[in-house]
């Protein structure tokens, strides 16, 4: 079994505090819930947001319903509680007229959870991120030369727990076909209530070949015949639900540069592969420059929630096509990053960049350089 980093979720228990865990579908939620459970000394009740029990008392707002649901339990732990409605207002309760209790619930869908739980919940609650394996994760699992090895095949199957565990590039596909079919898209499809998936798919399609660019969501409207204000809802959804990651960009209002659009990255390269059925290895692909985008995109995400480092993020991109691919601001400063899978092509740092913001410096990161930037030191060696 693979270590998650967040693997000792004791550390982030705190009195009088809910402890809430986002992440997509299929990462590994409910494994981890299972493996702190093996450890613990004390009485506790752990249900899913799908028991009509939990589901009873927790959304009643009563608080002597909810007094006998928690009983004589020290540790409540409720997975899938986006399921649960009003939650938010129940697990205040606990908190605020149960002392000794501590909570942890888990929600794949942060637009149905972060909206319950996120007003009821302020200042009661401490919130930590999940994602698919990081190479973090995985360089401990591996050492850094193996995960090297595995580069490749991470830039086209992802790296879900269970696609990684997959014997077989064949049964890695089927367990990506499974989870965009079975998973990922059912929180989006049931929140507005879709009967036909396909505009969903359609769409994802459009951002998966659009990796790395600016999206237009009229041109994008235009394609799929609806609005775009229905595709702004869309990709908001998709969004929230942990399909895709927006990245807008970075200005002081100067003219020349590109603010208004946004850029979307999946959250996952084997989610992207499958959404357009394309598993074909780097030799073979035309897109690998997005793929190495999309790829270091999340795993620098991963890398800044678990070790963790507080930044804004960005991209840079003037009207005449001077562009930095990822901009962090941070202590003060800028740290721009121009990700090139070819590494001995020669960048030129836009001039522009440096001489209107002083305090930036700007990096290419390579195959050859990428480890530290996603998080991963030498004592994995």
């Amino acid at each position: 079994m693979i270590d998650r980093y967040h693997q000792n979720l004791a550390q982030y228990l705190e009195p009088g505090r809910v402890l809430v865990i986002y992440g997509p579908r299929r990462v590994g939620k409910t494994t981890l819930l299972n493996s702190f459970l093996s450890k613990v000394n004390t009485k506790y009740r752990c249900d899913t947001g799908d028991d009509a029990d939990a589901r009873k008392a927790l959304s009643s707002e009563s608080l002597s319903e909810i007094k006998q649901y928690v009983g004589d339990n020290k540790l409540i732990i409720v997975d899938e509680a986006q399921r649960i409605p009003n939650i938010g207002t129940g697990l205040k309760l606990i908190v605020d007229h149960i002392p000794g209790v501590q909570v942890v619930v888990t929600g794949s869908s942060s637009f149905a959870l972060a909206g319950q739980v996120g007003e009821p919940l302020t200042g009661r609650k401490r919130t930590i991120s999940f994602f698919p394996l990081s190479q973090i994760e995985l360089a401990k699992h591996y050492g850094i030369f193996d995960l090297k090895q595995k580069l490749a095949d991470t830039l086209v199957f992802g790296s879900y727990p269970a696609v990684e565990t997959a014997s077989t590039k064949e049964k890695k596909r089927g367990v990506l076909e499974e989870l965009v079919d079975s998973y990922l898209l059912m929180d989006v499809l049931a929140f507005e209530k879709i009967k036909n998936s396909n505009i969903v798919r359609d769409l994802l399609k459009l951002i998966a070949f659009q990796v790395g660019n600016e999206v237009s969501l009229r041109e994008i409207g235009a394609l799929l015949g609806i609005e775009y204000k229905t595709v702004a809802r869309y990709l908001d959804i998709l969004e929230k639900a942990f399909v895709l990651y927006n990245l807008r960009g970075y200005s002081r209002n100067l003219r020349k540069e590109v603010t208004k659009k946004s850029k979307y990255y999946f959250y996952d390269n084997g989610v992207r592969n499958a959404i357009i059925s394309n598993y074909n290895s780097l030799d073979l692909r035309d897109d690998i420059g997005r793929l190495w985008e999309n790829f270091l995109v999340i795993e620098r995400l991963k890398a800044q929630a678990y070790l963790p480092i507080h930044t804004n993020n960005y991209f840079w991109r003037t009207w005449d096509q001077k562009e930095i691919d990822w901009v962090e601001e941070r202590e003060g400063k800028l740290f721009g990053y121009e990700f090139k899978w070819g590494g001995r092509k020669v960048y030129k740092v836009p001039k522009t960049f440096i001489d209107t913001y002083k305090n930036a410096s700007v990096e290419v990161i390579t195959p050859d350089n990428y480890l530290p930037f996603v998080g991963v030191d030498n004592k994995y060696d």
